[in-house]
C-alpha cells in the first residue's frame, strides 16, 4: 500500500525526470554472499515505479566499494553526482542512506546539490526533500547517525581483531607451510611441504644471497608449495616460486615460530587534495602491535633468524650510501668495505685503475664533496697481499677441515636436489592414481565426464613421467665426487695459501673468506715517513697492528735504481746494450718494474738518461766473458 502523504512532496516537475536508485555494499565478501541485500536493494526500481516515475536508472557501479573515509573514488558516486547537477534527477532512492555516504564532506556536497536542482532523496520508507527545513533536519540527524554508528561498529570490531591477536590467535591467510588447528597454527603434515620450506632457509645458508637461491631453484626447477586464491578460497599449490617469494619467507618471523601482528600500519595521507589509505612500510617486529616469540613449532631457531636478516642487511642495495654493508661483488678490491679511515672515520671507496682495470686504490673522500679535499689513498696491491698473508695465517691449519666441508657441500647440494625431486615425483604419482580413480568410477557411457576425467590423468601422467626423467637425468648426471676427486680437494686444502695465490681462484670467494675473519680495518698514512699503518679488527674481537711502506707513484715507484744507472753509464763508454743486460742480469739486479733486463730496456733506460751508446769498437785483444769462454776452450 502507498503512503499518500508521500505525493505532496513528488510534483509533476519531479516526475518528468528520471529516478535513479544507487546500490553499494562495502566490500568484495558481502557482493559474493549478501545476496539477499543485493535483491532488496534491485527491489527499489519497482517502488520508483509505484511512485509513478515512467524512468529508472539503476547505478551499481559500487557495488564491492567502501564509502569510508580514505577509500578510492567511487565511480557511481560520481555518476550520481554529474546526473543531479544536469538537472535530470527527479528522485535518488537507496534502501539506506548511509548507502549513499560514509563521510560528512560526501554527505554536505550531495545535499547541496540536491537543494539547489530540486531533487529528492528515498529510502524504502520515506522520501525526503532536501529543499524543507523539517527534512534537512532529518536527514541530517539519520546522517550523523550512520557515521556515529560506523565508527562504532569499526571500532568494536577493531578491539576484537586486536583482543584476539594478543593472545595469538588471529590469522587471514596462514603462510605455506603452516596449517590451522583451531585457533593455533601447527607446521604442515605433509613431507614434501615440509621439506621445500625447509630447503628455503638451507639453501640461503649455504648461498648466502636471495638472488642466488632463487637462481639455485628456478636453476634446478624446483617447486614450491605457494597460497593461490582458486574460486574464492586460498589453496596451497606447487609452482616455481616468484621472485618475491623466498624474500618474503625469509623476512616472515612465523617460520621461526613467533607470532606477529600488525607489522604493516594502515594510515592516511593526502594526495592532490583527497584523503587516501595506504600501508605504511613493514615495520621491526619489535615495534608491531603484537609480538609474542616461540608461540608455535617454526623451521628455524630465533637466533637463526636474527642472522638471516643480518645477512640480508649486509647483502644490502645499491641505493644504501655505505658501500661497506653491499654484498661481495666481482671487483678485484680484496678490501672494499673494510677499510676505514682513521682521521675522518669514513669508509674507504675503491678504484681500478691500469691497462686491465683491474688494478685497485682505495680513497677516502673526506670533504671533497663540500668543495674540500681528498682524506687518504693509496694502492692497493700490497696492501691487499700483506693482509691476506694474515688471513692465510690463520685459516692455513684450518685448510683440511674446510676440503671436507667443500666435499660434504657438493654432496648435500645433490641430496638436495634429489630428495626434493623425489618428493615431487610421490606428490604427482599420487594425483595420477588418484585421477585414474576417479575415472574408473566414473559411467563409460557419460562420455562427457569419461573424456574430461581421461585428459586429467594423462596430463598427471606426463607430468610424473617428466619428473622421473628429470630425476633419471640428475642420477645420470657425474654430480657424486670420485675418490680421486676427493683426494684433490683434500689436496688444495692441505696447502691452502698455494690454492689462494691459484689464477683460478675466484675473487669473490675470497672476499667472502676475508669478511668472516675481519670485522674492519683502519687505515691511516704517516705521509713523512711514507707508511701506512693498518689496525685490523677481527671477528672474534683481537686486534692486530700492522705497518708497511706506502706504494710510490708510477713514475717513482718504477724508477731505476741510482747504482743500475751508474752501472749503465760507465759500461755504455765501451760495451753494447746486450752485454749490459747480460751483466746486470747476473748481479741479480731489475729494473723499476721488477723484470729482468734485456737488450731493449737497457737501450730504453740509456736514451731516457741521455746516455750515448759505445761507438763500434776495433778488435784491441780485450774480450768479454763469453768470448774469453770461447777462447780458452
Amino acid at each position: 500500500m502507498i503512503n499518500h502523504s508521500l505525493h505532496s512532496r513528488i510534483n509533476t516537475d519531479h516526475l518528468t525526470r528520471k529516478a535513479i536508485v544507487y546500490l553499494r555494499q562495502s566490500s568484495l565478501t558481502q557482493v559474493k554472499h549478501n545476496i539477499e541485500s543485493q535483491h532488496l536493494q534491485y527491489a527499489l526500481a519497482d517502488r520508483a515505479t509505484e511512485l509513478g516515475f515512467n524512468r529508472v536508472e539503476v547505478i551499481d557501479k559500487d557495488l564491492g566499494a567502501s564509502a569510508s573515509s580514505g577509500s578510492r573514488e567511487r565511480p557511481g558516486f560520481q555518476q550520481l553526482l554529474t546526473s543531479v547537477a544536469l538537472g535530470d534527477v527527479g528522485i535518488i532512492l537507496s534502501r539506506e542512506l548511509s548507502r549513499l555516504s560514509r563521510t560528512d564532506k560526501d554527505w554536505c556536497h550531495l545535499m547541496e546539490i540536491c537543494q539547489l536542482f530540486n531533487t529528492l532523496i528515498g529510502d524504502e520508507q520515506t522520501v525526503y526533500d532536501p529543499s524543507q527545513f523539517d527534512d534537512q533536519l532529518v536527514l541530517g540527524i539519520k546522517g550523523t547517525i550512520s557515521a556515529a554508528e560506523l565508527n562504532i561498529l569499526r571500532l568494536r570490531l577493531q578491539q576484537g581483531k586486536e583482543a584476539k591477536a594478543r593472545r595469538g590467535e588471529l590469522f587471514t591467510t596462514v603462510a605455506p607451510g603452516f596449517i590451522r588447528d583451531g585457533d593455533a597454527i601447527i607446521k604442515d603434515p605433509n613431507r614434501r611441504v615440509q621439506d621445500a620450506m625447509m630447503l628455503i632457509f638451507n639453501k640461503f645458508q649455504a648461498l648466502g644471497s636471495i638472488r642466488q637461491t632463487y637462481g639455485w631453484f628456478m636453476e634446478n626447477q624446483i617447486e614450491l608449495p605457494v597460497n593461490k586464491s582458486i574460486g574464492g578460497q586460498i589453496q596451497l599449490v606447487w609452482k616455481l616460486p616468484a621472485q618475491t617469494f623466498i624474500p618474503s619467507v625469509l623476512h616472515n618471523p612465523i617460520y621461526a615460530g613467533a607470532y606477529v601482528y600488525g607489522r604493516r600500519p594502515t594510515e592516511k595521507v593526502l594526495e592532490q587534495g583527497e584523503l587516501r589509505k595506504r600501508q605504511a612500510a613493514i615495520l621491526p617486529h619489535d615495534q608491531a602491535k603484537v609480538f609474542i616469540q616461540n608461540h608455535h613449532e617454526g623451521y628455524i631457531s630465533w637466533a637463526s633468524y636474527l642472522r638471516f636478516q643480518r645477512m640480508i642487511d649486509n647483502n644490502g642495495t645499491n641505493f644504501q650510501p655505505d658501500e661497506s654493508i653491499l654484498a661481495v661483488r666481482q671487483g678485484h678490491g680484496l678490501l672494499t668495505g673494510l677499510l676505514r679511515c682513521a682521521r675522518c672515520g669514513h669508509k674507504l671507496q675503491v678504484r681500478y685503475w691500469g691497462k686491465q682495470g683491474t688494478t685497485p686504490r682505495y680513497l677516502c673522500h673526506g670533504d671533497y664533496q663540500s668543495a674540500g679535499r681528498y682524506c687518504i689513498g693509496f694502492g692497493g696491491m700490497a696492501a691487499e697481499q700483506r693482509i691476506a698473508d694474515e688471513v692465510l695465517k690463520r685459516i692455513t691449519p684450518e685448510g683440511v677441515a674446510a676440503s671436507l666441508r667443500a666435499v660434504e657441500q657438493l654432496e648435500s647440494h645433490r641430496s638436495d636436489h634429489h630428495i626434493a625431486l623425489q618428493r615431487q615425483l610421490q606428490q604427482v604419482e599420487y594425483e595420477a592414481q588418484r585421477a585414474f580413480l576417479q575415472y574408473d568410477q566414473a559411467d563409460p557411457s557419460n562420455r562427457l565426464v569419461v573424456d574430461t576425467l581421461e585428459q586429467r590423468w594423462n596430463e598427471k601422467l606426463e607430468k610424473a613421467e617428466q619428473v622421473k626423467n628429470t630425476l633419471n637425468a640428475a642420477q645420470v648426471a657425474p654430480q657424486t665426487l670420485t675418490e680421486q676427486g676427493k683426494q684433490s680437494i683434500l689436496a688444495l686444502g692441505q696447502d691452502f695459501a698455494d690454492t689462494w695465490h691459484r689464477a683460478e681462484s675466484p675473487v669473490a670467494l675470497k672476499k667472502k673468506i676475508i669478511r668472516c675473519l675481519i670485522k674492519e680495518i683502519i687505515v691511516d698514512i704517516d705521509k713523512e715517513k711514507q707508511l701506512l699503518s693498518f689496525i685490523i679488527h677481527w671477528q672474534g674481537g683481537s686486534h692486530t697492528d700492522l705497518i708497511i711502506p706506502r706504494p710510490l707513484p708510477a713514475n717513482q715507484g718504477h724508477k731505476t735504481k741510482a747504482e743500475d744507472l751508474e752501472l749503465i753509464r760507465k759500461m755504455a763508454i765501451r760495451y753494447n746494450d746486450a752485454e749490459i743486460a747480460m751483466v746486470l742480469s747476473r748481479l741479480g739486479r731489475k729494473t723499476g718494474k721488477g723484470k729482468r733486463w734485456s737488450q731493449s730496456s737497457v737501450r730504453t733506460i740509456r736514451t731516457k738518461q741521455g746516455i750515448k751508446a759505445a761507438p763500434k769498437r776495433e778488435d784491441d785483444g780485450i774480450l768479454n766473458l763469453v768470448q774469453a769462454k770461447g777462447y780458452c776452450g
